[in-house]
């Protein structure tokens, strides 16, 4: 039979007074349980799990199940370690007492609802060649997604490039990194990993880059975390290496669009070609980005040609790039060529436009 009483592990007074009023309130009756002893039985069946940071805690710390529908309460505001062990188990909210009844009230109504699938949208972006300027236009199409008002995110999944930290000017900020982020049954809670993630720029953009210990990506992480960055319509933009690993076509079997980034020179046409076809074998929506200047007079009907691909669109150079880059990271011009670049490829992935 399933369980319908959502499963409380709060030892802290004030706390469980809260949730018990609010539960009463909202006309639930609930389980309360001391330790995970008692928790493990209930675990995996009870709709809905709230828990204190001590509960949290424990539960992490010995590797429960990820699962969904988890709550945590703290006393005053959420301390910044706490997203590690929140996203660690899949946790939906974290909140302090002050502001915890309006979003315990509508969890603890909507404890027998089932989650909405996901529906927002996936973009790989490739060079194609090595220093192409994907990685540059991968951060500049991300952070146009989100001026346009979309939860966005932007997934670095080449353990062995530059860092997209770098690109955005913020490689010491403080969040989770890929090799934080645990493969477990159950979904990742969107809610939860974009705010243990860092974020960039005026609208919030949320990066899951890789660090020293990234050694490879888990194409079953990789899976969870386009899932839950396309939840609420979220988009999700991946910047991928060059050699198609597993979590590379991971992304490439699941993105709604993949963006080909190509100078205008013989031989990044050559290789691009080769990248392309590769991209095709995936069943892959693929457009192209050409990118100048062509330092030996290619036009774009020479690169198309030579790609096998036709342009969605074409990119001046950017004055100041390369100096910026080095210097603070990508320059926020919403009028410049990346940005205009940018809404042309996020109205073809969300259009279908040409």
């Amino acid at each position: 039979m399933p369980e319908t009483r959502p499963l409380v592990m709060v030892n802290e007074d004030t706390l469980l007074d809260e949730v018990l009023r609010v539960a009463a309130a909202a006309g639930r009756d609930v389980e309360c349980v001391p330790d995970l002893t008692a928790a493990r039985q209930r675990w995996a069946r009870a709709p809905l799990v709230v828990l204190d940071d001590d509960g949290l805690t424990q539960c992490a710390t010995a590797g429960m199940p990820r699962r969904n529908g988890i709550y945590v309460l703290c006393r005053t505001d959420p301390p910044p370690d706490i997203w590690a062990r929140a996203l660690a188990v899949g946790a939906e909210q974290v909140s302090c007492l002050t502001e915890a009844e309006p979003w315990l009230s509508a969890a603890l109504a909507r404890a027998d609802e089932v989650e909405d699938e996901p529906d927002g949208r996936v973009i790989a972006v490739l060079g194609g060649r090595g220093g192409a300027g994907a990685s540059v236009f991968a951060a500049a199409l991300a952070l146009t997604a989100a001026d346009r008002g979309n939860p966005s995110m932007l997934l670095d999944c080449d353990p062995l490039g530059g860092g997209l930290e770098l690109v955005l000017g913020g490689e010491k900020r403080e969040g989770v990194r890929w090799s934080g982020i645990t493969v477990n049954r159950g979904n990742l809670a969107s809610t939860t990993l974009r705010k243990a993630l860092p974020r960039f720029g005026r609208n919030q953009l949320t990066v899951l880059s890789c660090d020293d210990q990234t050694a490879e990506l888990e194409p079953q992480a990789v899976d969870q975390v386009l899932e839950a960055g396309r939840r609420g319509g979220g988009t999700v933009v991946c910047d991928l290496p060059r050699h198609f690993d597993q979590a590379s076509r991971t992304v490439l079997d699941t993105a709604d669009l993949a963006v080909l980034v190509v100078p205008a020179e013989v031989r990044a046409c050559t290789a691009a070609a080769r990248v392309a076809e590769r991209a095709r074998q995936r069943g892959t929506p693929l457009a192209m980005v050409v990118r100048g200047p062509a330092p030996t007079g290619l036009s774009v009907r020479d690169v198309e040609a030579a790609v096998r691909l036709p342009a969605l669109v074409t990119m001046r150079p950017f004055s100041g790039l390369e100096a910026a880059l080095d210097t603070g990271g990508l320059p926020h011009r919403p009028r410049g060529p990346l940005a205009r670049a940018a809404r042309r490829v996020l109205d073809r992935a969300e259009d279908g436009r040409d």
